[in-house]
């Protein structure tokens, strides 16, 4: 499959697995692969200071995790300490370790992600190739790497890059264990997994089932003794999985963070609720359509905000050229995540995360299922199958089902996509050796209807495809080499891998150029140009910065606010305590009006900036008590209603308002005795 004379394990026979030795053989393999991860990494470093501070919740909270071994083990989302982020420690604990070194920066916190998903890319050349040969690793890890959605994760301080990491290494344990029967490496599997949970909690196993699928199917061992090793293995994988989680719950309330987005102070309740049934549900979340009966509602009645400078990602409106809001039915709400439905990945908005080669991803499956004859235990390329597609059709189950994500979360299908593509191209080639009319009409075939879909997808966000004239021509030229003998029909299959990677590939590089509006959460390019609110600069006011560092001098507090929502940038600012009273956004029971009125009377807090006003849909009880005990209770400080309205925004036109909950304006509230 190259215009070269290579030898058999680069044309799709495998190596030698285990040796050691660098033949011609593995030094084209790791040749190829550099290469892979150079263009990978350029699309990873390009205009990453565009980004500023990216995640400003998860950066505000690795300035906390600095201050103090306390902060650090519990995650607190600001130096007070009085809340959690919503996410487990494994993953921020590694930014805190980059951080610690390079300082708090966008750059520092995006590192581990980047050097995360470059070594993703690695794995699953290994994993691939192993099998399949080198070509069907360079192809895999070419499509992970040029996999949009991909790109924009790994260049944010969100956790997913780390964590497909995590289940890369695990797929490779579980792998070994299958092939040897050795019981050491399902155990490291489970650790990993393990791991895997201290990064994203349940999103960790969204891939088990076809792991332990992988190693009940495939391993060469008795029944009894699988199950009894699987048994084991689920054991290990509970006690990794649940041991942080219990020493937050044995650690009695008072002497740690309130956990975030729990809705009772449990982080058993986050591990279930917010970050487990509701992702699925949407109740008491925030899913893509229209809030669900039940939903509890946040701060004020509000939406909650997902990005730390107040805006919301636009709705999906069809394309560049369309009007604003003009977006179809389904679109996704603030999400932009679609309705639910077997077509969700396939259509708008979600079409454009991971999804261009998701038609020769499933061609290549059923190459696998119908490249040998069943058998027990399974052969390789049936093990392939049960692994890379079980994870990514369980993937796309529940991805089309699931009522509350966020768009980046589906480059946890990229790695099994990617793998099924290498395989897919390689088996393809092989069944040339023995029908070349019938390999080569499928081959041309599954390429062109995934180029087409392509287009469709394209299409659907950008009406300018300058590229597209080339894709057609790569495909029908090699669909005519490929008729001929080998060394053209290598060149062919060489021009129709390319043609298959381009539109994904020019796709990723503009989600590099084109940030968007939105830093906090990554989604790949919608078609418009954009870039990032303020250029990365704080959403602070400065005045408002001026006044209470002033006034605080010697008080715990710079000041309280309604959610991290306003907080965020000012920790990171300052790196002093801002206590978020309703944690993430505003939803959490952090502190009550009288834990407030304590605070204020043990001088650890004097400001609060707050809007008592609310809005017609109201808050809760506890959100309307501390309304009730600002007004009674303290004064209002001239000069700040509203304040926070564009602040830090050049011209006060690079962003939408950003006030409270619902951009509304917030009022600074002085309490306890004045000094001045």
């Amino acid at each position: 499959m190259n215009a070269v004379s290579l030898p058999s394990a680069v044309a799709g026979r495998p190596a030698q697995a285990g040796t050691l030795r660098l033949t011609r053989e593995n030094f084209l393999g790791l040749a190829g692969l550099a290469a892979i991860l150079i263009l990978a990494a350029a699309l990873r470093f390009v205009r990453l200071d565009s980004l500023g501070y990216v995640n400003r919740y998860y950066t505000a909270a690795v300035e906390s995790m600095l201050q103090s071994w306390h902060n650090f083990f519990f995650v607190a989302a600001e130096p007070g300490g009085a809340v959690s982020v919503d996410k487990p420690p494994l993953g921020l604990w590694l930014q805190v370790l980059s951080a610690y070194f390079l300082g708090v920066n966008g750059f520092a916190v995006v590192l581990p992600q980047i050097i995360a998903g470059l070594l993703s890319v690695a794995v699953v050349y290994h994993l691939v190739q192993r099998s399949f040969g080198i070509i069907a690793g360079w192809t895999a890890a070419l499509a992970l790497a040029l996999t949009p959605i991909v790109v924009a994760t790994d260049r944010n301080n969100t956790m997913d890059s780390t964590l497909i990491l995590t289940l890369l290494l695990a797929a490779w344990a579980f792998i070994k264990a299958t092939e040897s029967g050795r019981r050491r490496y399902l155990l490291l599997g489970a650790v990993l997994v393990g791991l895997g949970f201290n990064i994203k909690m349940l999103q960790a196993y969204l891939p088990l089932p076809a792991f332990y699928a992988l190693y009940f199917l495939g391993a060469s061992q008795s029944v009894r003794r699988k199950l009894i090793h699987l048994a084991l293995t689920t054991v290990v994988l509970l006690v990794v999985s649940l041991s942080w989680a219990i020493a937050v719950e044995l650690t009695p309330a008072d002497r740690r963070p309130y956990v975030g987005s729990s809705g009772n102070n449990s982080v058993l309740n986050l591990m279930l609720g917010y970050n487990g049934a509701q992702r699925l549900t949407g109740v008491g979340g925030n899913p893509g359509g229209p809030r669900d009966a039940g939903q509890r509602p946040p701060f004020n009645g509000q939406p909650p905000q997902p990005s730390m400078n107040g805006a919301l990602p636009p709705p999906f409106d069809g394309g560049r050229n369309s009007p604003p809001g003009d977006a179809p039915p389904g679109a996704g709400g603030m999400f932009n995540i679609g309705q639910p439905g077997a077509l969700r990945l396939f259509t708008a908005p979600l079409s454009k995360e991971m999804s261009w080669l998701l038609p020769f991803g499933l061609f290549g499956a059923a190459l696998l299922f119908t490249s040998t004859r069943l058998s027990w235990p399974l052969t390789s390329e049936h093990q392939a199958l049960v692994l890379w597609g079980s994870w990514l059709l369980g993937g796309l189950a529940f991805f089309s089902v699931a009522r509350f994500f966020h768009e980046y979360y589906l480059s946890m299908l990229a790695p099994a996509l990617a793998a099924l593509v290498g395989a897919g191209t390689v088996l393809a080639w092989r069944l040339r050796a023995q029908r070349r009319w019938l390999a080569t009409g499928l081959l041309v075939l599954a390429a062109a209807g995934t180029i087409a879909f392509q287009w469709f997808i394209a299409a659907t966000f950008n009406t300018d495809l300058p590229w597209l004239p080339l894709v057609c021509g790569l495909l029908a030229v090699g669909g005519v080499l490929l008729l001929f003998q080998t060394r053209a029909a290598r060149l062919g299959a060489t021009f129709i891998v390319v043609a298959l990677l381009l539109t994904p590939g020019v796709w990723s590089a503009l989600t590099a150029l084109n940030a968007g509006a939105n830093q906090s959460l990554p989604s790949a390019y919608n078609g418009r140009a954009s870039s990032p609110i303020n250029g990365g600069r704080f959403q602070v006011n400065q005045a408002l910065l001026d006044y209470l560092t002033a006034h605080t001098a010697d008080i715990k507090y710079l000041l309280a606010v309604p959610s991290s929502m306003q907080g965020a940038d000012y920790v990171i600012t300052t790196g002093r305590p801002v206590l978020y009273i309703g944690g993430f956004n505003g939803q959490d029971e952090v502190v009550s009006a009288n834990d407030l009125a304590q605070m204020v009377a043990d001088g650890e807090l004097r400001y609060i900036y707050w809007s008592v006003n609310g809005s017609p849909g109201g808050g809760n009880a506890n959100q309307s008590g501390i309304s009730a005990w600002l007004m009674s209770a303290c004064r209002i400080v001239p000069g700040f209603e509203a304040a926070e309205r564009n602040a830090g925004v050049p011209d006060g036109s690079a962003a939408p308002p950003y006030g409270g909950p619902g951009n509304m304006p917030l009022t600074l509230y002085e309490c306890g005795e004045a000094d001045h």
